[in-house]
């Protein structure tokens, strides 16, 4: 009960700030010096968490479709010898940091949204491919006796039992690397791109601990809203299945 009274807290905390930053100026004056302003103001903070929010959905969605993908791929008897492949394509983004994959791709993306959502997109492979290969082989064997048993052929075993008995382990790797994404997904202002990193550098940039703080704050609600959400949603898909105890990082 305590928790979801300070999860409501939170969201209206977040609303409240995100739509009137000004009424909050009392809030973070301390934090500034030399008359400084509080509040950051360059552009909305509204239309900052949207365009982060967008970019991480994106890329997240992405990275969703390949990882999945790969992972019944290499779960299926006519792929499974390219499970070492799609293991080292899928660590790729874990292998070079963030800040590493703008540097190369700036030069051929130009500044802006692409370098970002490249570097989300290799970043959050790893964690949903690996959830989805747990997921679609970690399965008691007399569930595949009965499913060859009513006589399913191999794509309906996949779409009505592997898929949804798997999905909420899938649904973690999701969880993870959402949250991942989206505290990453702050360097991307420093090529451009419109973030919640635009606060938070302006305020590094300009000694104003005001503006670090809420932009970190802003990411850290959001982070936990997201986070608290996907555990809801696999909680429902555990039940659906009878799995209560199924699930995890």
């Amino acid at each position: 009960m305590t928790g979801r009274v300070l999860l409501a807290i939170a969201v209206l905390f977040l609303l409240a700030f995100l739509a009137s930053p000004d009424s909050f100026d009392w809030l973070f004056a301390p934090l500034t010096r030399n008359n400084a302003p509080a509040i950051y103001t360059q552009t909305g903070l509204l239309s900052l968490t949207l365009s982060h929010l967008t970019l991480v959905g994106l890329a997240v969605a992405a990275s969703t479709v390949i990882a999945v993908g790969l992972g019944i791929l290499v779960t299926r008897p006519a792929g499974r010898e390219f499970l070492p492949l799609a293991r080292t394509v899928t660590s790729v983004g874990q292998t070079f940091p963030p800040v590493a994959v703008l540097a190369l791709a700036v030069p051929i993306l130009g500044f802006g949204a692409g370098p970002t959502l490249i570097a989300l997109f290799l970043y959050g492979l790893l964690p949903i491919f690996e959830n989805t290969l747990t997921g679609l082989t970690d399965q008691p064997p007399q569930i595949a006796e009965a499913a060859r048993g009513m006589g399913l052929t191999r794509f309906q075993r996949l779409w009505q039992v592997d898929l949804p008995l798997a999905l909420p382990l899938i649904l973690a790797g999701i969880r993870l690397s959402a949250v991942i994404s989206l505290a990453t997904a702050t360097i991307g202002s420093t090529v451009a791109a419109r973030t919640l990193g635009e606060v938070i550098i302006a305020g590094l940039l300009s000694s104003n601990t005001a503006f670090v703080v809420q932009g970190g704050v802003v990411v850290g609600l959001l982070a936990v809203l997201i986070h608290e959400g996907f555990q809801a949603i696999e909680a429902r898909a555990a039940r659906r299945i009878g799995l209560t105890g199924r699930g995890g990082d």
